[in-house]
């Protein structure tokens, strides 16, 4: 998700934001032009999002509001540049990268093998592990193994699925969070494994003392900026922005305001 362009950070200004839900390409970017020339004479970023995506890059009301959004929204303001905003469902967001409908992805995209197969990312601006929820009062849960013949409630097309049966578990399916929250309440599963920032974005909205994490797993997940291969000059330039950001703080409070914690490191 090395570190040069410091400079723009002087001619920062501030982020237009357009919740435009169009498909028209950004401007045509001349040939042999880098992105980041492109980007600088524009004076725009244009960014593919989701816009359904709380607390990540959702509405209110006609405002697109979120994480991703002001972390992006802040990169865009150390480049000296606007900040627009392509919405995009998800199963089409990395289509419209490669059709270059938008310079970069800003959409809690996580990094892996296969996806560094075919494009850059930045520096990473989320770092998450992945949780065992347990009702507050559970002592027999304290890590994974601990969940060896105990029963979860999982969604059947996460990852979180196959975690939970290499475990030992038994799995009781369900459609998504709320429904394995309050199975888990209700005492009908013993536990649910998840990501940690779905359990801190439900704390807030729904604070509930009844659950408690119960075990972090060592791995993490790494979200980042993705890019497409032909972008480094500009994957370069949105390092150095994250990396200011971090310095001053910029990453922790954006982060502490959604998840009432910091994710970015």
């Amino acid at each position: 998700m090395k570190r040069t362009l410091t400079f723009l950070s002087a001619a920062a200004v501030a982020v237009t934001l357009s919740a435009c839900g169009s498909n028209a390409p950004a401007d045509s970017q001349a040939e042999g032009e880098s992105l980041l020339s492109h980007v600088q004479e524009s004076g725009v970023l244009t960014v593919g999002t989701e816009g359904t995506y709380r607390p990540f890059s959702f509405h209110e009301g006609n405002d697109l509001v979120g994480y991703d959004v002001e972390i992006i929204e802040a990169v865009g303001e150390k480049l000296g540049v606007d900040v627009e905003f392509q919405e995009t469902q998800w199963d089409g967001i990395f289509a419209g990268l490669d059709s270059e409908r938008f310079d970069v992805i800003a959409n809690q995209v996580t990094i892996n093998a296969e996806r560094e197969e075919k494009y850059l990312f930045s520096t990473p601006y989320t770092v998450s592990n992945g949780v065992v929820v347990t009702a507050a009062d559970n002592t027999d849960i304290t890590d994974f193994a601990s969940l060896e013949g105990k029963t979860t409630a999982q969604s059947l097309t996460s990852n979180w699925y196959d975690a939970a049966q290499e475990a030992g578990a038994n799995v009781e399916a369900v459609e998504g969070w709320a429904q394995a929250v309050t199975l888990l309440k209700q005492g009908r599963v013993d536990a649910t494994i998840n990501d940690k920032l779905t359990y801190l974005d439900s704390q807030i909205t729904t604070p509930d003392d009844s659950i408690k994490i119960a075990a972090e797993s060592t791995d993490q997940s790494k979200v980042a900026v993705a890019l497409r291969q032909d972008s480094a000059d500009l994957r370069d330039a949105i390092n150095t922005a994250l990396d200011e950001l971090r310095a001053d703080g910029t990453l922790k409070e954006i982060s502490e305001k959604y998840f009432n914690a910091d994710v970015t490191e």
